[in-house]
């Protein structure tokens, strides 16, 4: 640890010394040392008497042991074949006899003439700073720690003697330095016996339902109370249009219809009756599951396609997906919901549906090509799905603890890596499962382009084929080979076959022949023609995904051993024999490398919660994975219970109970109502893990039924500055997911079929159209379905490709799905207004919002009436319609006679690129053939001038805050 300065710093004096009497010998050296080190015994022992001496041995055992430990360890004693500057900091006498300076390094009473002191301050102009890593210097408390205790006579006592000080104050150190934590233990043992404040500590602890006097009529709001801050006052009841806007978007995602909302308003029951029977029929709604599901689909990542370099189409996903919303609208337990996800193939092996859900586990973005190494792919999805199943369920982010001891939370690296050894034996597979009766084929029609596509490379394929053909006889004469045994080999395979004659019977010809003696492959093509050939090929291997969409196939795993496969170029299936391969064994991964196993670990779960699991989980190939999800799941594991009722809150409020949904550690938000949280948890448990009833719980307190308009702004401000007494309810922007749906429902566009394969709505057609790179070629453009009803579906249902995001819906925060979402961000930007109110699909929605009321009234007023009515939820005031009616006067004078069609669906797009094989450009026509039977929505230049004038207004409205909020 301590050394000369080097890179031009000041040389210490001992090296200045050691220079000028290079000719001396060495044991003049070793007699100068001696003469000014006083004898170091083995450790020292603090005088009873003394209370410096007490108080410097009680600094050593509670603060500086560990700080060595943990800071200086590593080089300097725990590997005694390789100490840095000859300093070892392990045992007392070597460590206060100093290094390769020949000085010693603690010098008792002395700190500002202990080179140990004097590193560490990293302020000393003839020492280098310890630790050398900026990131790991001590902290000002540490730094003060080590000069107290030389200060104090640096007394370093025995073993014996350092248990018996930790047992005499155990008892006062854990309250002020925190509490020791069992765990299966960490790396070291300056880890395994490190303090936490008990309060950071909280998500580890048994849930406690708290004591509910009845003070309130829902629970809710007697703890919400409890915590208001004093003086605070609770907003009025929000009105019954505000009411029913906002539960219907919460709990659907799409905006009440004005006949539900009269309904609503004049119903003559009491209010909580009324609101009771509101939220009943919006929980029986089929739309209330795909809400939901879009909230798990935020954490779980989900995506249509694999990302990274092919960034093939995930077939069977969409099956996950569908799985997602039937549980929710099914009111599937939460625990068996969780447990399906993580072990549904081990639990009921035999029912497609668990082959669907499993999906889960295969979420996150994964490849493997023949670029990369076979074991970093497969543990790239090891982690990847460790992480997942920790940051989902657990609410924990377990890669913290990959390569290390996580350096906050009790959680250290043997427990990752017993969760990872848990999947070990799990394998990724496309299964066959075949279709439920309750599953959509609605779409399936759209096959027949992929047939087309399908159709189209095959042609390039086969007349490149011949155009190889063609040309392996002009090798021939060129080469002068007889070219006798060639045709004879076509001929014979022609019969057969109509394409890849030439590679087999080049394969067939090549046996025996040295090469240069047959037709090398490719033989005489143009760039043009390598370009074509790559386009083609890919272009065949990214449809085999693709089309695995139409089949009964599931985005799923299986038990075995891990095959051994260097790529993959098409959807895999479950190998004939599975246990054929490698058994992979539980490891410590030294600083997370696949090629550096360390200690063997069995799989586990986190050992602070270890006494939940109810039996051991098995090594075999099966069950490990069921034992696992019975861990997590059961009902005693607070961190199950406490993490799903915090996110089911968050999705009703904007805001979470604890404020970070994925992580419940040292570093996440700590909850703002606890016994809050602990009473949803517990709640939650009692009722059969029933969402719904969370839900119904939430929706009917007071809390959730409040204005968002405060009647004290000023001192709501000053009292709750965070947001957090839910005083007043805090007002949302719609999700992307959310505008999009509500415009098409409010012009009557929306088709609301649940389920089945994914829908290609019109994105931006810069965007559809741009060339995307995967591996080497191009991705097919981005095709809408050519019929309205297919592409106006709920956005849910939208194919979503990691390589290909939707410009509307990202500019309005849709998260990436290559992380989990724990949280929608909710951003206000410039970007937005172009997106609202320039683009082409807000315009297209005007129009048919337009188009709507027009055609279901008689008059502009009524046009008008109908328009707020759909939109917000109210009627028009008598000063609304007079400025609306003003401005439609105004606008339609203003419109040119020749209105600008929307822009055309293109059916073909030349692509150039530059082909890798000879450097020289190449260029294709991409067919697209879905958009030759594009059928538009409703044009401007099929309206008459006064419907696109009240277009306009319509867009004015859709810009509204009243409509992109809910209050």
């Amino acid at each position: 640890m301590i050394c000369p300065s080097y890179a031009g710093a000041p040389l210490h004096r001992a090296t200045i010394r050691a220079t000028i009497f290079l000719a001396i010998a060495v044991c003049c050296l070793t007699v100068d040392r001696s003469a000014r080190a006083a004898p170091i015994p083995e450790e020292t022992t603090a005088d009873q008497d003394d209370p410096l001496a007490g108080e410097s041995e009680a600094i050593f055992v509670r603060r500086i042991e560990p700080l060595l430990r943990e800071k200086c360890f590593g080089c300097h004693g725990a590997d005694p074949d390789s100490v840095e500057g000859e300093l070892d900091l392990t045992q007392p006498n070597l460590a206060m006899a100093g290094g390769e300076s020949g000085e010693a390094a603690i010098i008792a009473g002395r700190p500002e003439e202990s080179s140990l002191y004097l590193v560490m301050t990293r302020t000393n102009d003839d020492w280098s700073a310890m630790p050398p890593k900026e990131a790991e210097a001590i902290t000002a408390k540490q730094l003060a720690d080590v000069r107290r205790w030389i200060e104090t006579g640096a007394v370093w006592p025995s073993p014996e003697r350092a248990q018996e000080i930790e047992k005499e104050n155990a008892e006062r150190w854990s309250v002020e330095d925190g509490i020791l934590v069992k765990t299966s233990g960490g790396l070291d043992a300056a880890w395994t016996n490190r303090r936490y404040q008990p309060e950071s500590l909280w998500g580890y602890q048994p849930v406690v339902r708290p004591q509910i006097t009845g003070a309130a009529i829902n629970p809710i709001d007697e703890l919400i109370e409890a915590a208001m801050p004093k003086g605070l006052p609770a907003a009025e009841p929000a009105d019954r249009r505000t009411l029913i806007r906002r539960a219907t978007f919460d709990l659907t995602g799409l905006p009440p219809t004005p006949d539900e909302v009269e309904a609503f308003v004049q119903n003559s029951l009491p209010d909580d009756e009324a609101v009771a029977k509101l939220v009943d029929r919006l929980l029986d709604s089929p739309h209330y599951g795909e809400r939901m599901a879009q909230h798990w689909l935020d954490v779980v990542r989900y995506a249509d396609s694999s990302g990274f370099a092919n960034d093939y189409h995930r077939g069977g996903a969409w099956r996950y997906r569908d799985y997602v919303i039937r549980s929710f609208n099914n009111d599937k337990p939460f625990d068996q919901f969780a447990l399906e996800q993580i072990a549904g193939d081990e639990w009921k092996p035999n029912d497609p549906e668990m082959l669907i859900a499993v999906g889960f586990l295969r979420m996150g973005p994964w490849e493997l090509t023949g670029m990369e190494v076979a074991k970093v792919a497969r543990q790239r999805f090891l982690d990847d799905v460790t992480n997942s199943v920790g940051e989902t369920f657990l609410a924990h982010s377990l890669q913290c603890a990959k390569c290390h001891d996580h350096k906050f939370d009790p959680v250290p690296t043997r427990d990752y890596y017993g969760i990872q050894a848990v999947f070990k034996t799990t394998q990724l597979a496309d299964r066959r499962a075949e279709r439920l009766a309750s599953e959509s084929t609605d779409g399936f029609d759209q096959v027949r382009h992929l047939a087309e596509r399908r159709a189209a490379y095959q042609a390039i394929l086969q007349d490149l084929d011949q155009v190889l053909l063609d040309n392996a006889i002009d090798w021939y004469n060129e080469h002068g080979l007889d070219d006798s045994k060639w045709r004879e080999v076509v001929a014979e395979i022609s019969r057969g076959r109509k394409s890849g004659v030439f590679n087999a019977a080049r394969g067939r010809i090549r046996k025996g022949l040295q090469e240069g003696q047959y037709p090398p492959k490719l033989v005489g093509f143009t760039p043009q023609q390598f370009g074509l050939e790559r386009v083609a090929r890919k272009g065949l291997q990214a449809l085999a995904f693709e089309e695995d969409t139409f089949k009964p196939y599931a985005l799923s795993i299986y038990n075995g051993h891990t095959p051994d496969v260097k790529s993959i170029y098409a959807p895999f299936r479950v190998p004939s024999d599975p246990m054929k391969g490698e058994l992979e064994q539980g490891h410590i991964l030294t600083g997370g490398d696949p090629f550096s196993p360390g200690e063997a670990v069995q799989p586990g779960v986190l050992s602070i919660l270890e006494n939940l699991l109810e039996s051991p989980i098995p090594n075999s190939v099966g069950g490990r994975r069921l034992a696992f999800a019975r861990w997590v799941t059961n009902a005693d594991n607070p961190l199950t219970t406490r993490t799903i009722a915090n996110r089911v809150w968050m999705w009703h409020f904007g805001k979470p109970i604890a404020g970070n949904p994925n992580n419940f550690g040292s570093t996440g938000k700590r909850p703002t109502h606890p016994e809050l949280l602990d009473f949803l948890a517990s709640t939650l448990v009692e009722n059969g893990w029933s969402l719904k009833s969370l839900h119904r719980l939430i929706m009917t307190s007071e809390a959730y039924r409040r204005s968002s308009s405060h009647p004290d702004a000023s001192k709501l401000a000053e009292l709750d500055p965070n947001g957090t007494s839910y005083a007043a309810f805090a007002p949302r922007r719609l999700t992307a997911e959310e505008i999009r749906d509500a415009m098409l429902s409010m012009s009557g566009e929306l088709n609301p079929t649940q389920g089945g394969v994914p829908c290609r709505p019109e994105i931006n057609l810069e965007v559809a159209l741009q060339p995307r790179q995967v591996m080497g070629t191009f991705a097919a453009a981005w095709q809408p379905n050519p019929l309205p009803e297919d592409r106006h579906r709920r956005s849910i249902y939208a194919c979503r490709l990691r390589g290909l995001a939707d410009p509307a819906h990202e500019v309005f925060n849709l998260p990436g799905p290559d992380f989990s979402a724990e949280q929608r961000d909710q951003s206000n930007v410039t970007p937005q207004v172009f997106a609202l109110l320039n683009s082409e699909r807000s315009n297209k929605r005007a129009l048919a919002l337009a188009h709507r009321c027009l055609q279901e009234t008689d008059t502009d007023r009524q046009a008008i009436e109908r328009c707020f009515q759909l939109v917000y939820g109210r009627s028009a005031s008598d000063q609304e319609i007079r400025l609306l009616v003003d401005h439609l006067v105004l606008i339609e004078k203003q419109l040119p006679d020749v209105p600008q069609p929307f822009k055309p669906q293109p059916t073909e797009i030349r692509r150039e690129a530059v082909e890798e094989n000879t450097g020289e450009q190449f260029s294709f026509v991409e067919v697209l053939h879905s958009n030759a039977e594009f059928v538009p929505d409703l044009s401007p230049t099929e309206v008459d001038r006064h419907t696109r004038a009240f277009a306009d207004l319509c867009l004015a409205i859709l810009n509204s805050n009243e409509f992109i909020y809910v209050y």
